[in-house]
């Protein structure tokens, strides 16, 4: 079910997204739309509470909203049961958190391997290798997670994010965890592995110089679209 390149790769139209609470009907996201294109980078800012996390979910199917639609390559989200979008984010999306999300029984290569194990990739050992080589964690590739550094661990996420050369990333406040200089040592990474495979970057960060060395910036507040500017050249 991979879907290839094209210009508009994402498209949120009118999306709202609701919440029930102790006070009634919470509104998360409120009418919010747009389009991202192929190879894109787009930093998602606001504050805390903004929305921020929630349109990353909707984006990637991981949610559905209470209104409006995604559509991926033209495949709306929510005409797909779960299996469906699971299928789809499977064969398309990537992601890189926060809190890295290994697997701690595995070690930093079988970590890359696990997706592509499950996509039947033909020597998933040797695709992940090349990619762990990548990262620059060649001689790191046989410890597990608790053997490994915060950005260490990031890298192995980063590599397993781009291990299905998937067609869009999406990536929640990667260097939340790490110090200023591995952060953007990691940001180099995740900016060079963009532009090499041609992957549409979505990130969610409250850092203001990493959102700037972004293509496009869209900012939410109180879970509105109130700033869709692009990059200056």
């Amino acid at each position: 079910m991979r879907i290839s390149t094209n210009t508009r790769v994402l498209q949120a139209q009118h999306l709202t997204k609701e919440v029930s609470s102790p006070e009634g009907s919470l509104t998360i996201l409120d009418d919010v739309s747009f389009t991202i294109g192929g190879g894109e980078s787009v930093a998602v800012v606001g504050p805390s509470g903004a929305g921020k996390s929630t349109l990353l979910a909707l984006l990637a199917g991981l949610d559905l909203p209470t209104g409006g639609f995604v559509e991926l390559n033209g495949i709306n989200l929510s005409s797909l049961d779960e299996d469906g979008r699971a299928m789809l984010r499977a064969d398309n999306v990537g992601f890189v958190f926060q809190s890295f999300h290994l697997v701690p029984s595995l070690n930093a290569l079988e970590n890359v391997m696990l997706p592509l194990e499950l996509a039947g990739h033909e020597d998933a050992r040797k695709a992940a290798r090349e990619l762990i080589d990548k990262v620059g964690l060649a001689p790191r590739w046989s410890h597990y997670p608790a053997q490994l550094s915060g950005g260490e661990k990031q890298r192995v996420a980063i590599a397993r994010a781009f291990a299905t050369e998937p067609t869009v990333l999406f990536a929640d406040e990667p260097t939340g965890n790490l110090d200023s200089r591995t952060g953007e040592t990691i940001m180099a990474l995740m900016f060079e592995l963009n532009r090499s495979s041609s992957t549409t970057l979505v990130l969610v960060t409250h850092d203001n110089a990493l959102a700037d060395r972004c293509d496009r910036i869209l900012a939410l507040e109180a879970g509105r679209l109130v700033s869709d500017s692009r990059a200056t050249e």
